[in-house]
Protein backbone atom coordinates (compact mmCIF):
# COMPACT_ATOMS: atom_id res chain seq x y z
CA UNK A 1 0.00 0.00 0.00
CA UNK A 2 3.06 2.77 0.53
CA UNK A 3 4.79 4.56 2.64
CA UNK A 4 1.69 7.90 2.80
CA UNK A 5 -1.26 5.88 3.19
CA UNK A 6 -3.50 7.64 5.16
CA UNK A 7 -6.49 6.96 7.19
CA UNK A 8 -8.71 8.50 4.48
CA UNK A 9 -6.86 6.97 1.46
CA UNK A 10 -7.37 3.77 3.05
CA UNK A 11 -11.27 3.93 3.04
CA UNK A 12 -11.01 5.69 -0.44
CA UNK A 13 -9.26 2.45 -1.98
CA UNK A 14 -11.65 0.02 -0.13
CA UNK A 15 -14.15 1.34 -1.21
CA UNK A 16 -13.38 1.14 -4.35
CA UNK A 17 -12.19 -2.58 -4.17
CA UNK A 18 -15.21 -3.41 -2.44
CA UNK A 19 -17.39 -1.75 -5.08
CA UNK A 20 -15.58 -4.26 -7.49
CA UNK A 21 -16.31 -7.02 -5.28
CA UNK A 22 -20.16 -6.69 -5.62
CA UNK A 23 -20.56 -4.60 -1.79
CA UNK A 24 -23.69 -3.08 -2.04
CA UNK A 25 -22.43 -0.56 0.84
CA UNK A 26 -18.75 -0.65 -0.13
CA UNK A 27 -18.32 2.90 1.92
CA UNK A 28 -20.28 1.79 4.78
CA UNK A 29 -18.46 -1.63 5.27
CA UNK A 30 -14.83 -0.38 4.95
CA UNK A 31 -15.38 2.41 7.19
CA UNK A 32 -16.59 -0.47 9.88
CA UNK A 33 -14.07 -3.07 9.14
CA UNK A 34 -11.39 0.07 9.57
CA UNK A 35 -12.54 1.12 12.66
CA UNK A 36 -12.39 -2.63 13.78
CA UNK A 37 -8.72 -2.82 12.74
CA UNK A 38 -7.98 0.71 14.54
CA UNK A 39 -9.40 -0.38 17.94
CA UNK A 40 -11.70 2.57 17.49
CA UNK A 41 -15.65 3.82 16.87
CA UNK A 42 -16.63 4.10 13.34
CA UNK A 43 -17.38 7.77 13.95
CA UNK A 44 -13.73 9.00 14.99
CA UNK A 45 -12.36 8.15 11.88
CA UNK A 46 -14.26 11.27 10.27
CA UNK A 47 -11.94 13.25 12.68
CA UNK A 48 -9.02 10.97 11.18
CA UNK A 49 -8.45 10.99 7.48
CA UNK A 50 -5.29 12.81 7.29
CA UNK A 51 -3.87 10.75 10.41
CA UNK A 52 -0.80 8.58 9.09
CA UNK A 53 -1.72 4.47 8.88
CA UNK A 54 0.66 2.48 10.38
CA UNK A 55 2.17 -0.74 8.87
CA UNK A 56 0.99 -2.87 11.78
CA UNK A 57 -3.04 -1.12 11.51
CA UNK A 58 -2.31 -2.13 6.88
CA UNK A 59 -1.58 -5.72 7.96
CA UNK A 60 -4.21 -6.08 9.88
CA UNK A 61 -6.58 -3.70 7.68
CA UNK A 62 -5.81 -5.81 4.47
CA UNK A 63 -6.74 -9.40 6.07
CA UNK A 64 -9.74 -8.73 6.65
CA UNK A 65 -10.69 -6.74 3.42
CA UNK A 66 -9.28 -9.93 1.34
CA UNK A 67 -11.70 -11.96 3.54
CA UNK A 68 -14.46 -9.47 3.26
CA UNK A 69 -13.67 -9.36 -0.97
CA UNK A 70 -13.96 -13.21 -0.92
CA UNK A 71 -17.21 -13.11 0.91
CA UNK A 72 -17.23 -13.55 4.20
CA UNK A 73 -20.18 -10.96 6.23
CA UNK A 74 -18.41 -8.27 7.45
CA UNK A 75 -21.09 -9.25 10.76
CA UNK A 76 -18.91 -12.11 10.85
CA UNK A 77 -15.50 -10.48 10.47
CA UNK A 78 -15.61 -7.61 13.31
CA UNK A 79 -17.66 -9.87 15.57
CA UNK A 80 -20.86 -8.18 16.39
CA UNK A 81 -23.96 -6.52 14.71
CA UNK A 82 -26.75 -4.34 16.31
CA UNK A 83 -30.03 -5.17 16.84
CA UNK A 84 -33.18 -3.00 18.15
CA UNK A 85 -30.24 -0.40 19.08
CA UNK A 86 -27.92 -3.51 20.96
CA UNK A 87 -24.88 -4.89 20.25
CA UNK A 88 -25.19 -8.32 19.70
CA UNK A 89 -21.85 -10.62 19.52
CA UNK A 90 -22.26 -13.22 16.42
CA UNK A 91 -20.43 -15.75 15.17
CA UNK A 92 -20.53 -18.00 12.42
CA UNK A 93 -22.56 -20.44 14.47
CA UNK A 94 -25.43 -17.79 14.49
CA UNK A 95 -27.44 -16.42 11.76
CA UNK A 96 -26.22 -12.76 11.47
CA UNK A 97 -29.55 -10.20 12.43
CA UNK A 98 -31.24 -8.68 9.96
CA UNK A 99 -33.79 -5.91 10.24
CA UNK A 100 -36.89 -7.87 9.42
CA UNK A 101 -36.78 -10.17 12.48
CA UNK A 102 -37.46 -6.44 14.46
CA UNK A 103 -40.89 -7.22 13.34
CA UNK A 104 -40.77 -10.31 15.01
CA UNK A 105 -40.19 -8.54 18.90
CA UNK A 106 -42.51 -5.12 18.06
CA UNK A 107 -45.30 -7.61 17.78
CA UNK A 108 -44.04 -9.59 21.00
CA UNK A 109 -43.65 -6.59 22.48
CA UNK A 110 -47.11 -5.76 21.32
CA UNK A 111 -48.72 -8.29 22.34
CA UNK A 112 -47.62 -8.38 25.88
CA UNK A 113 -48.87 -4.26 26.13
CA UNK A 114 -52.61 -5.02 24.38
CA UNK A 115 -53.48 -8.79 25.65
CA UNK A 116 -51.67 -9.32 29.31
CA UNK A 117 -51.24 -5.81 30.88
CA UNK A 118 -52.87 -7.09 33.69
CA UNK A 119 -50.50 -10.09 34.24
CA UNK A 120 -47.71 -9.63 36.94
CA UNK A 121 -45.38 -11.78 34.78
CA UNK A 122 -45.56 -12.88 31.09
CA UNK A 123 -44.07 -16.57 29.81
CA UNK A 124 -42.36 -16.13 26.35
CA UNK A 125 -41.00 -19.14 24.37
CA UNK A 126 -37.95 -17.93 21.49
CA UNK A 127 -37.75 -21.26 19.56
CA UNK A 128 -34.60 -20.85 17.83
CA UNK A 129 -33.14 -17.92 19.68
CA UNK A 130 -29.42 -18.35 17.62
CA UNK A 131 -27.53 -15.62 18.74
CA UNK A 132 -30.53 -14.47 21.53
CA UNK A 133 -31.57 -11.23 19.56
CA UNK A 134 -35.67 -11.69 20.24
CA UNK A 135 -34.97 -13.26 23.71
CA UNK A 136 -32.94 -10.42 24.65
CA UNK A 137 -34.40 -7.18 23.22
CA UNK A 138 -37.98 -8.49 24.53
CA UNK A 139 -36.90 -8.39 28.21
CA UNK A 140 -34.56 -5.37 27.59
CA UNK A 141 -38.07 -3.77 26.77
CA UNK A 142 -40.54 -5.92 29.16
CA UNK A 143 -39.92 -5.69 32.85
CA UNK A 144 -42.76 -8.44 32.58
CA UNK A 145 -41.44 -10.51 29.80
CA UNK A 146 -39.37 -14.31 31.09
CA UNK A 147 -38.29 -15.83 28.70
CA UNK A 148 -37.44 -19.52 27.49
CA UNK A 149 -34.88 -19.52 24.33
CA UNK A 150 -34.50 -22.59 22.85
CA UNK A 151 -32.20 -23.91 20.39
CA UNK A 152 -31.09 -26.97 18.78
CA UNK A 153 -27.31 -25.81 18.41
CA UNK A 154 -25.09 -25.81 21.41
CA UNK A 155 -22.72 -23.73 19.34
CA UNK A 156 -25.18 -21.14 19.25
CA UNK A 157 -26.68 -21.37 22.55
CA UNK A 158 -23.29 -20.47 23.92
CA UNK A 159 -23.31 -17.21 22.04
CA UNK A 160 -26.88 -16.31 23.13
CA UNK A 161 -25.06 -17.20 26.90
CA UNK A 162 -22.48 -14.60 26.58
CA UNK A 163 -24.98 -12.22 24.79
CA UNK A 164 -27.37 -12.55 27.98
CA UNK A 165 -24.72 -12.18 30.25
CA UNK A 166 -23.21 -9.03 28.37
CA UNK A 167 -26.59 -7.38 28.38
CA UNK A 168 -27.45 -8.04 32.02
CA UNK A 169 -30.80 -9.83 30.93
CA UNK A 170 -29.54 -13.68 32.45
CA UNK A 171 -31.40 -13.97 35.38
CA UNK A 172 -34.94 -13.47 33.13
CA UNK A 173 -33.39 -16.01 29.95
CA UNK A 174 -33.73 -20.09 30.66
CA UNK A 175 -31.38 -21.09 27.53
CA UNK A 176 -32.68 -24.36 26.74
CA UNK A 177 -31.25 -27.18 24.47
CA UNK A 178 -33.82 -28.56 22.88
CA UNK A 179 -35.17 -29.56 18.85
CA UNK A 180 -38.36 -27.25 19.00
CA UNK A 181 -39.89 -28.07 22.52
CA UNK A 182 -38.58 -31.70 22.55
CA UNK A 183 -36.23 -30.76 25.39
CA UNK A 184 -38.28 -28.36 26.72
CA UNK A 185 -39.85 -29.36 30.44
CA UNK A 186 -43.36 -30.93 29.49
CA UNK A 187 -45.09 -28.89 32.25
CA UNK A 188 -43.68 -25.62 31.31
CA UNK A 189 -46.29 -23.75 29.14
CA UNK A 190 -46.07 -20.10 27.15
CA UNK A 191 -48.32 -17.00 27.07
CA UNK A 192 -46.30 -16.26 23.74
CA UNK A 193 -43.97 -18.45 21.48
CA UNK A 194 -41.53 -16.51 18.71
CA UNK A 195 -40.17 -18.27 16.59
CA UNK A 196 -38.02 -16.57 13.45
CA UNK A 197 -37.25 -20.68 12.02
CA UNK A 198 -35.53 -21.90 9.20
CA UNK A 199 -37.43 -21.04 5.67
CA UNK A 200 -35.38 -21.25 2.87
CA UNK A 201 -36.00 -24.41 0.37
CA UNK A 202 -34.50 -26.40 -1.02
CA UNK A 203 -34.51 -25.26 -4.42
CA UNK A 204 -33.96 -21.19 -2.42
CA UNK A 205 -30.82 -22.84 -0.66
CA UNK A 206 -28.49 -22.73 -4.35
CA UNK A 207 -29.76 -19.82 -5.27
CA UNK A 208 -28.92 -17.73 -2.14
CA UNK A 209 -26.58 -14.68 -2.25
CA UNK A 210 -22.65 -16.12 -1.90
CA UNK A 211 -22.28 -14.69 1.56
CA UNK A 212 -25.38 -16.40 3.07
CA UNK A 213 -24.35 -19.70 1.31
CA UNK A 214 -21.05 -20.08 2.02
CA UNK A 215 -20.77 -18.51 5.84
CA UNK A 216 -23.79 -18.55 7.46
CA UNK A 217 -24.95 -22.02 8.93
CA UNK A 218 -27.39 -23.61 6.98
CA UNK A 219 -28.82 -25.84 10.26
CA UNK A 220 -30.99 -22.09 10.79
CA UNK A 221 -31.45 -21.52 6.79
CA UNK A 222 -32.61 -24.89 5.36
CA UNK A 223 -35.93 -26.27 5.88
CA UNK A 224 -36.82 -29.19 3.35
CA UNK A 225 -38.38 -28.80 -0.27
CA UNK A 226 -40.76 -26.30 0.37
CA UNK A 227 -39.32 -24.62 3.01
CA UNK A 228 -41.43 -25.12 5.76
CA UNK A 229 -40.30 -28.57 6.92
CA UNK A 230 -39.91 -27.05 10.69
CA UNK A 231 -42.81 -24.97 10.47
CA UNK A 232 -44.66 -27.84 10.01
CA UNK A 233 -43.50 -29.83 13.05
CA UNK A 234 -43.52 -26.74 15.50
CA UNK A 235 -47.03 -25.44 14.48
CA UNK A 236 -48.97 -28.11 16.55
CA UNK A 237 -46.07 -28.21 19.32
CA UNK A 238 -46.89 -24.32 19.92
CA UNK A 239 -50.41 -25.10 19.90
CA UNK A 240 -49.78 -27.83 22.51
CA UNK A 241 -47.47 -25.38 24.63
CA UNK A 242 -49.94 -22.37 24.41
CA UNK A 243 -51.68 -21.19 27.25
CA UNK A 244 -55.52 -20.86 26.07
CA UNK A 245 -55.75 -17.07 24.51
CA UNK A 246 -51.81 -17.21 24.06
CA UNK A 247 -50.29 -15.99 20.62
CA UNK A 248 -47.96 -17.51 18.32
CA UNK A 249 -45.76 -15.28 15.88
CA UNK A 250 -43.65 -17.01 13.03
CA UNK A 251 -41.23 -14.74 11.14
CA UNK A 252 -41.66 -16.36 7.39
CA UNK A 253 -40.74 -15.67 3.75
CA UNK A 254 -43.18 -13.46 2.00
CA UNK A 255 -43.13 -16.58 -0.13
CA UNK A 256 -44.27 -19.11 2.27
CA UNK A 257 -47.04 -16.77 3.64
CA UNK A 258 -50.27 -18.85 1.99
CA UNK A 259 -48.58 -22.09 3.09
CA UNK A 260 -47.49 -20.56 7.00
CA UNK A 261 -51.30 -19.44 6.92
CA UNK A 262 -52.74 -22.86 5.65
CA UNK A 263 -51.03 -24.73 7.97
CA UNK A 264 -52.06 -22.84 11.07
CA UNK A 265 -55.82 -22.93 9.47
CA UNK A 266 -55.41 -26.79 9.47
CA UNK A 267 -54.75 -26.83 13.43
CA UNK A 268 -57.94 -26.89 15.30
CA UNK A 269 -55.98 -25.31 18.26
CA UNK A 270 -55.05 -22.27 16.87
CA UNK A 271 -57.12 -19.05 15.01
CA UNK A 272 -55.23 -17.39 12.08
CA UNK A 273 -54.58 -13.51 13.23
CA UNK A 274 -53.68 -10.52 10.64
CA UNK A 275 -50.12 -11.24 9.13
CA UNK A 276 -47.80 -8.01 9.74
CA UNK A 277 -46.25 -6.41 6.72
CA UNK A 278 -42.25 -4.93 6.80
CA UNK A 279 -41.42 -2.08 5.36
CA UNK A 280 -41.15 -3.37 2.33
CA UNK A 281 -44.68 -4.09 2.37
CA UNK A 282 -44.08 -7.79 2.19
CA UNK A 283 -45.69 -10.53 4.86
CA UNK A 284 -43.08 -10.99 7.74
CA UNK A 285 -45.32 -11.88 10.58
CA UNK A 286 -47.85 -14.54 10.92
CA UNK A 287 -50.11 -14.61 14.08
CA UNK A 288 -51.93 -16.57 15.78
CA UNK A 289 -54.26 -17.67 18.56
CA UNK A 290 -54.43 -20.31 21.00
CA UNK A 291 -58.38 -21.36 21.39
Amino acid sequence: MGDEWTIGRLLEWTTDYLKQHGSESPRLEAEVLLAHARGCKRIELYTSFVDPASEELRTRFRDLVRRRGEGMPVAYLVGHREFFSLDFRVTSDVLIPRPETEFLVMAVLDHIKANLAAAESIAVADVGTGSGIVAIAVVRQSPKAQVTAIDISPAALAVATDNAERLQVSARIDLVESDLFAGVPPDRSFDIIASNPPYVSTSEMTALPREVKAYEPELALAAGPTGTAVIERLIPQAAERLRPGGSLLLEISPMLQQRVESLIRAEERLILGTTIKDLANLPRIVQARRT
